[in-house]
C-alpha cells in the first residue's frame, strides 16, 4: 500500500502513514490510527505517574498507605501485598457485555471498580518509599528502575549501585547528579557519557577518565575544558576549583554549561546502531522516531524501552523480551501480542484493552486478571465463545463509538481516552516532557490537580547552610531544609550525607523534585524536526565553533539533512554524523 496522509482528529495536523506502517497494522490486525504519533504518545503518557507518591486509604484495612494512585481518583486501591495475594478474586467483578452502550463506557466502569495495587513493585528489600521498580535493595525515593542498591533519587536507572540524583543510567556506580550515562563510575554533573571514570561536568564523552568540563572526547585522560594536562597538573588544577564548596561548584557548573554549547552536538545521541532515527538510541536496528530505547529492533514511535523490544509501534515502557506490542504502556517481561493495554506484566499474551493483568492470555477488556485465559470484562468464556464475542464487540465498537469531552471519536484501535486516567495531567510524565500551565491543560480537556498543601515547619533555609561540606555537622540529618527554588521542605538522609562527605560534595540547596527538574532540562523531548547540518565549511553557521579538521564538503556548507530532537530555535550547534565525527577528539 502507498503512503497516505491523515488529519489527526485531536490536534487537526496532518501526519503520514507509510507503507511499512500499513504492513504493521495489517500484521497486528488493527486499523490505521486516527491520532497523530505525537497525540498518541501524550495520550499514553497521561496514564503514567512515574515519581509521585500519595497518602491514601487502603480499601481493605482503612489504614494510611503510600500509593502511586492519588486519593482523588475513582480507582480503588489495595495494599500491594494483599493485591497480589489470593485473598480476593478479580473475577468477582465480571459482567456481561451490554450492546446498548458504547464499549469504552463499560470498560471504564470495570477499571474503576476493580482494585489496583498501591505500588508497582516486585522483589525489593528495604525500598518502602519507591515505585515502579523491582529487584532492588536499600533504595529511597527511586522510581522506574531495576537492580539498584544503596541509592536514592534515581529515575529510569538500571543496574546502579551507590548512586544519587541520577536520571537515565545503565550500569553505574558512585555517580551523582547526572543524566543519560552508561557504564560510568564516579561521574558527576555530566550528560550523555559512556564508560567514563572520575569525570566531572562533561558531555558526550566516551571511555574517558579524570576529565573536567569537557565535551566530545574519546579515550582521553587528564583533560580540563578540552585541554590536555599532565597528571600532576590536572589534580593541582582541580584543587583550585574548590568543589566541596557550593559557591565553587556553582561557578564551575555555569562555566561548563557555556562551554558545552560552544562545541557541536550530534543530531542524534546514539551508539552501536543500524538504521535508526530519534534520540537516545543504543544497540538497535531498524528503529524510527523513537526515544530512549536500547536493544530494540523493528520498532517505531516507541519511548523508554531500556530493556529491549521488537516488532512494535507506539510502545512506552519497558521491554524485556517483549514483541508485537501496539499502543502499550508499561508492558513487559515476556509480553507478546498486547494491544491498547497498560500495566500488564509479567508474561501477558494476546491481550487487548487490559489493565493490571499478568501471566494470562487471550483477554479482552479485563482488569486485574491473573493466570486466566478467554475472559471478557472479567467474565470467563470457552475458547470458541470468547473469539465469537470478541468479534461482535469489535464490530459494535465501530457501530457505536465513544466520544470524549473534546469530541474525539473512539472506535476499535484507539487507546484509552485521557479522561479514563486516574491521574491529572500534572501528575504524569506528560507534564515532565511537555509541561503545561493549569489553564493550558484544562483548555485541552485534561484534568489538573493542585498538589495537596502539606506544610512542614522548616528549621533552616538552604541559602544559610555552610558553604563547604567540611563544615557540615551530623546535625544536618535532623534539619528540615527550605528549598531555595520552590520553598518546600526536604531533608538529607544518612546514606546521602555519607556519600557527599566521601566525595567531598556540598549539601544540595534544592529539594529532590527541583533537582530532578533541573536535571531534565538537559534532556530533549520526543519530538523530531527536519533540519540541515549547521556546519558551514570552516566554522559552524553561527561562527561560534571553528572546525578542527577538513570535512567532505570543503569550504561549502554541509548538504546533509536529518531528523533531530533539536528544534531550529535552539542555541546548540547541530552537526550531521560525518561532520560530528570529524570534530570529536
Amino acid at each position: 500500500m502507498d503512503s497516505a496522509n491523515q488529519i489527526c482528529q485531536n490536534c487537526k495536523t496532518e501526519f503520514r502513514i507509510d507503507p511499512e506502517d500499513f504492513a504493521f497494522y495489517e500484521k497486528m490486525k488493527v486499523p490505521p490510527p486516527t491520532f497523530c504519533p505525537q497525540c498518541r504518545m501524550i495520550r499514553r503518557f497521561l496514564f503514567r505517574n512515574e515519581h509521585l507518591l500519595f497518602r491514601r486509604k487502603d480499601e481493605i484495612s482503612g489504614k494510611d498507605i503510600f500509593s502511586g494512585v492519588p486519593p482523588q481518583a475513582l480507582s480503588k486501591v489495595y495494599e500491594k501485598t494483599y493485591w497480589w495475594s489470593d485473598a480476593w478474586d478479580p473475577m468477582d467483578y465480571g459482567r456481561d457485555y451490554d450492546f446498548s452502550r458504547p464499549f469504552f463506557e463499560q470498560l471504564r466502569e470495570l477499571t474503576d471498580a476493580v482494585p489496583r495495587p498501591s505500588l508497582n513493585v516486585m522483589s525489593n528489600v528495604n525500598c518502602e518509599y519507591a515505585n515502579n521498580m523491582g529487584n532492588s535493595k536499600n533504595c529511597y525515593l527511586c522510581f522506574n528502575l531495576d537492580y539498584a542498591e544503596d541509592s536514592a533519587y534515581l529515575n529510569n536507572a538500571y543496574y546502579n549501585n551507590n548512586c544519587f540524583d541520577i536520571t537515565t543510567s545503565l550500569k553505574g556506580e558512585l555517580n551523582y547528579d547526572s543524566i543519560l550515562i552508561d557504564g560510568c563510575f564516579q561521574t558527576f554533573f555530566s550528560y550523555a557519557c559512556q564508560e567514563c571514570r572520575n569525570v566531572w561536568f562533561s558531555r558526550d564523552c566516551t571511555s574517558c577518565s579524570d576529565c573536567f568540563g569537557c565535551a566530545n572526547l574519546r579515550g582521553k585522560q587528564y583533560y580540563i575544558f578540552n585541554q590536555p594536562y599532565t597528571k600532576d597538573a590536572y589534580f593541582e588544577e582541580l584543587k583550585k576549583f574548590n568543589l566541596g564548596s557550593h559557591a565553587g561548584l556553582e561557578a564551575m557548573r555555569q562555566k561548563t554549561l557555556n562551554l558545552w554549547k560552544a562545541f557541536p552536538y550530534k543530531f542524534l545521541f546514539g551508539y552501536r546502531n543500524t538504521a535508526v532515527t530519534g534520540e537516545w538510541i543504543a544497540y538497535s536496528k531498524n528503529v524510527r522516531d523513537c526515544f530512549n530505547v536500547m536493544n530494540t529492533e523493528n520498532i517505531r514511535y516507541c519511548q523508554d524501552l531500556p530493556q529491549g523490544g521488537k516488532d512494535s509501534y507506539d510502545y512506552t515502557l519497558w521491554g524485556d523480551h517483549a514483541e508485537q506490542i501496539y499502543e502499550g504502556l508499561v508492558v513487559g517481561y515476556g509480553a507478546r501480542q498486547v494491544k491498547f493495554s497498560f500495566e500488564c506484566w509479567p508474561g501477558p499474551q494476546d491481550m487487548e484493552y487490559c489493565v493490571y493483568c499478568s501471566s494470562a492470555s487471550n483477554l479482552f477488556a479485563c482488569s486485574g486478571i491473573r493466570k486466566k485465559s478467554y475472559c471478557i470484562l472479567n467474565k470467563q468464556y470457552s475458547k470458541e465463545d470468547y473469539f465469537a464475542l470478541r468479534e461482535k464487540i469489535i464490530r459494535h465498537m465501530d457501530e457505536m463509538p465513544y466520544t470524549d469531552n473534546q469530541g474525539n471519536t473512539y472506535r476499535y484501535g484507539e487507546f484509552f481516552p485521557p479522561a479514563f486516567s486516574p491521574f491529572a495531567y500534572n501528575e504524569t510524565i506528560a507534564q515532565d516532557y511537555f509541561p503545561l500551565t493549569k489553564e493550558a491543560a484544562e483548555a485541552k480537556g485534561y484534568v489538573w490537580r493542585d498538589p495537596e498543601a502539606r506544610e512542614f515547619q522548616t528549621t533552616v533555609d538552604a541559602k544559610d547552610l555552610p558553604d563547604h561540606i567540611s563544615d557540615v555537622q551530623d546535625s544536618i540529618l535532623k534539619e528540615v531544609i527550605k528549598c531555595t527554588t520552590c520553598g518546600k521542605a526536604y531533608r538529607i538522609i544518612q546514606a546521602e550525607f555519607d556519600f557527599l562527605k566521601r566525595m567531598s560534595l556540598p549539601i544540595p540547596r534544592l529539594c529532590v523534585n527541583c533537582r530532578f527538574l533541573e536535571r531534565i532540562k538537559h534532556r530533549n523531548v520526543p519530538r523530531f524536526y527536519h533540519r540541515t547540518c549547521q556546519c558551514a565549511g570552516e566554522r559552524s553557521e553561527n561562527g561560534v565553533y571553528a572546525n578542527s579538521d577538513k570535512h567532505f564538503h570543503g569550504a561549502d556548507s554541509c548538504p546533509n539533512e536529518f531528523e533531530t530532537s533539536y528544534s531550529s530555535d535552539r542555541p546548540e550547534i547541530i552537526y550531521c554524523e560525518q561532520c560530528y565525527q570529524n570534530e570529536i577528539i
